[in-house]
């Protein structure tokens, strides 16, 4: 025999409207009457009919968190600490009351498949979409992402942007936490110049991204408050995020101009294919060529030598917009804010030899 809310309230002596507070968790009810309800739950094996209660209210408990490569720490970093603040504490009693379903939606980086992820996730009618990353700088698929969130939005569905920039109609967004990827790029080339660093190649990301853009901007804001003109396209090589499209971009760079004394790399994933290029050459890090990287990623400290970086809160800004997905934050002023970069200088820059 199906059990009901109805079995339920009975079972705790509460009304079936309080049960589905509690299970909703969009009410405050008081502890001792929430935790009769979950033992009622328990005790009667009850299962809320998900798809039912999406259809009577606004919206399911599902929250969808997009993301271009869940194995890239960038992404799993800020999916997991968004996931965290979703799920809620928890009681470690295993009971599910008010918490929300996080689902981790891994688009491959392609737009496609984003714009799929967005379908399914308004079919389901979810509570909330978190996107993270940085966005593709098309024309059509922005104004097709932006008329998906607004229908999302529409119906309910609470939408915030984590690592990317403002929509330019941010009607739809209830919070955008964007990274200061350009400030941080110019930081990190400015220590570079500040050694006394001239010749200084760049191993860019994927053109159509917002975060290369951001981030290559400052590198040559830094490099023309000092002068340096004219060399830009010579010494930026474009490739994807990854280990050996860093390896084969310094191999094209030094290629190009073996004299260059620094390499600036897109993340520090792409630095490690930098270095091992580098040392595959036989040259010496930093005494021949320093590195550098982006994004401050847990083994940064660890390689050898140890990576200077610029340190995006990845975990702080993952955590803020879960808690924004959610409704337990207040938005920032304007639905925008601006998340800095702290500029990480460990060993694998110095000054060059000569």
């Amino acid at each position: 025999m199906t059990v009901t809310l109805a079995d339920v309230a009975a079972r705790a002596r509460v009304s079936p409207a309080t049960v589905s507070r509690v299970l909703n968790g969009n009410y405050p009810v008081a502890a001792s009457t929430r935790e009769r309800v979950l033992r009622a739950v328990d005790d009667l094996d009850y299962v809320l009919n998900g798809p039912a209660s999406s259809l009577a209210a606004a919206t399911s408990d599902l929250i969808g968190i997009l993301v271009n490569d869940i194995a890239d720490p960038f992404f799993g970093i800020m999916a997991g600490a968004a996931q965290t603040e979703i799920g809620g504490p928890g009681d470690g009693s295993g009971r599910a009351g008010g918490e929300k379903l996080a689902i981790v939606c891994n688009t491959g980086g392609t737009p496609e498949r984003e714009l799929t992820y967005l379908t399914l996730l308004q079919r389901q009618r979810a509570a909330a979409v978190v996107l993270t990353g940085g966005a593709v700088e098309d024309p059509a698929h922005q104004a097709a992402v932006s008329a998906k969130l607004a229908k999302l939005a529409d119906a309910g569905t609470r939408v915030v942007l984590c690592g990317r920039p403002p929509l330019p109609d941010n009607a739809s967004v209830v919070a955008a936490l964007a990274f200061d990827n350009r400030g941080g790029g110019r930081r990190l080339t400015e220590h570079l110049l500040s050694l006394g660093h001239r010749g200084i190649g760049y191993v860019a990301g994927p053109v159509e991204r917002t975060t290369t853009r951001h981030r290559l901007e400052g590198h040559r804001d830094a490099m023309k408050a000092v002068g340096i003109v004219g060399d830009e396209e010579r010494l930026t090589v474009h490739g994807s995020y990854d280990r050996r499209s860093g390896y084969d971009a310094t191999v094209e760079l030094l290629r190009r101009e073996p004299e260059i004394t620094a390499v600036v790399a897109a993340n520090d994933t792409v630095a490690l294919g930098a270095a091992a290029a580098i040392r595959d050459r036989g040259l010496r890090i930093p005494e021949d060529i320093s590195v550098a990287g982006f994004d401050d990623l847990p083994f940064s400290v660890d390689v050898v030598p140890a990576l200077t970086t610029v340190r995006l809160p990845l975990v702080e800004a993952g955590a803020r917009a879960g808690r924004l997905a959610t409704g337990k934050e207040a938005p920032p002023p304007g639905g925008i804010a601006t998340i800095a970069a702290e500029l990480m200088v460990r060993r694998s820059t110095a000054p060059p030899r000569g």
